[in-house]
């Protein structure tokens, strides 16, 4: 398979991500709904950060593992992967934070000679969204991260001539991201106006547009430091938005479908990948 093919499927495979994005216009849903949909999101991103966690870690455990148990390893490579990771990890989740932070004290300054939250351009818009569009955002960017280190796998694989290896990542992944469009735009749907096409097709490019960037990547360059830094980032990011997301679902309330729907999203993300591990990837 050529090098054209591997990086035509791994885009596929992430653009799959559309296929959920249109529920994001579904509007007069009851609360009840709108709480489900809404846990449903947080349980695949659940799932998500479980999968992204234990990626991340594994190298850094594997350093010490060589050091401490098999022999031939190195403190330094352990402690410099262990810092890596953690971080990334911090500064997916805290840079959240402090983002936020940072745009609201901008927002809030008035009078002459201060700076209008209008001021700053792209960070400007981000900021003038509304709460849920802009924690939709903030879902499609730590999806993105995840989906990068995705596209690292398939492209590695490629690399490698693993081509069957590559072909049932593609599919798993195409699989798995064809659930994470639904996550993203979950938030929405409590909103009475709906959003539109052009803003569902930014979120669809920054969840899975990385896939196919990350596969370019990964048939260029192999590197276990690098999926160690954006797994930990996707880790770190997914992290804000679950808490956000759980915060939302008790103020809907209705904890009942809280606790449906955060069970059905788990079904849905390991459902993808217990199809991906009885495909033999």
């Amino acid at each position: 398979m050529s090098t054209s093919e591997i990086l035509l499927l791994g885009a596929i495979a992430g653009l799959t991500i559309f296929f959920g994005l249109p529920v994001g216009r579904l509007r007069n849903l009851s609360s009840e709904t709108s709480a489900f949909f809404n846990a449903v999101a947080a349980g695949v991103l659940i799932f998500l950060l479980v999968e992204t966690l234990s990626g991340s870690i594994e190298p850094v455990e594997d350093a010490l593992t060589h050091v401490t148990t098999e022999g031939g390893g190195s403190w330094g490579t352990f402690v410099a992967r262990a810092a890596l990771f953690l971080a990334c990890f911090g500064l997916g989740l805290l840079g959240l934070v402090y983002y936020e932070r940072w745009m609201d004290r901008r927002g809030a300054r008035s009078g002459p000679g201060a700076a209008s939250v209008q001021d700053f351009g792209l960070a400007a818009r981000i900021h003038a969204l509304t709460e849920p569009r802009r924690l939709a955002l903030f879902i499609a960017i730590g999806i993105g991260l995840h989906n990068f280190a995705e596209g690292l796998a398939i492209g590695q694989s490629a690399a490698n001539d693993e081509v069957s290896l590559a072909l049932l990542l593609i599919i798993g992944f195409g699989l798995h991201n064809a659930t994470e469009g639904f996550g993203i735009v979950a938030p929405m749907s409590r909103e009475i106006e709906r959003p539109s096409w052009g803003f569902l097709v930014v979120l669809g490019l920054i969840g899975g547009g990385p896939t196919f960037i990350g596969t370019l990547v990964g048939q260029a360059w192999v590197s276990e430091w690098l999926d160690i830094a954006f797994l930990a980032l996707a880790a770190g990011s997914i992290l804000y938005v679950v808490v956000q997301l759980i915060n939302v679902g008790f103020r809907l309330g209705h904890k009942e479908m809280l606790m449906w729907g955060l069970f059905a999203g788990l079904v849905l993300g390991f459902g993808t990948d217990f199809v991906l591990v009885a495909a033999g990837a």
